[in-house]
């Protein structure tokens, strides 16, 4: 299973929020610092939100993404604030490897297949926010009318491969992900690679996942409050094959 730590930025530091809530704003120190003890561990992936961007609906911290990839080799995936071909241009030009887009997907379907095109499907992730089965967007601020199965079809007829859903009621919660939810996206699309995030609380948790035949999974809050212990959850889910598969 392919392990992706999380990175949420506000004002250049490490976050982390409940259910998508502002409010629920909790600081973890540099970006930098927790990447780099990432890779130190032997992970080699790493999932990066610009909240402050998700929130203005542009990229803000193209300068925390771009520390990141210099002065480290993890294979970042990029998302918040990216509307705009200037925008995803500016996430590319920071150093992501692949850039997570959700709401354009929703409100601009013509704009995201322009982008898969131009740089191809390995180096897009949809991003299927979910909340009450309906696509959320903006940063979790609006509810779409965009049903996730059929979405997800839409997308995936049209050559989309990586696809990232989160179960927003369990974002942040530590309360167990929504396995159900990712088992019944796997069984009607079985040939995507599909990134589980939201809810993970313990390595029971990421072993439920993997049982359930799940092939990645984004976590963060798990990490930075002493839930998860990373040297023991790579040591059983060793990442240099599970990078090369999914990758």
């Amino acid at each position: 299973m392919l392990l992706i730590p999380a990175i949420d930025i506000i004002g250049g530091q490490c976050v982390r929020l409940t259910k998508g809530d502002y409010a629920t704003k909790k600081e973890y120190g540099s970006p930098l610092a927790m990447a780099t003890e990432f890779e130190q561990l032997g992970y080699q992936r790493l999932h990066m939100v610009d909240l402050d961007g998700a929130k203005s609906k542009h990229i803000v911290n193209d300068a925390v993404l771009r520390e990141v990839t210099e002065n480290t080799n993890l294979v970042v995936d990029f998302g918040g604030g990216i509307k705009t071909d200037e925008d995803i241009e500016a996430a590319f030009a920071a150093g992501a490897s692949m850039v997570t887009v959700g709401s354009i997907a929703v409100t601009q379907p013509d704009l995201f297949l322009s982008w898969m095109q131009r740089y191809g499907a390995d180096r897009l992730i949809l991003g299927a926010d979910v909340r009450h089965g309906k696509i959320s967007i903006n940063g979790w601020k609006e509810d779409s009318s965009e049903e996730l199965l059929p979405f997800l079809r839409k997308y995936i007829d049209a050559g989309v491969r990586n696809v990232l859903c989160t179960e927003i009621s369990k974002d942040g919660t530590l309360a167990g992900p929504a396995i159900d939810l990712y088992r019944e996206i796997m069984q009607a699309y079985p040939d995507i690679c599909l990134i589980a995030s939201g809810g993970v609380s313990s390595i029971e948790d990421i072993r439920a996942l993997d049982a359930a035949g799940i092939p990645a999974v984004v976590f963060g809050k798990a990490i930075y409050e002493g839930k998860v212990n990373l040297t023991e959850l790579i040591a059983e889910f060793p990442q240099d094959a599970a990078l090369n598969d999914k990758r």
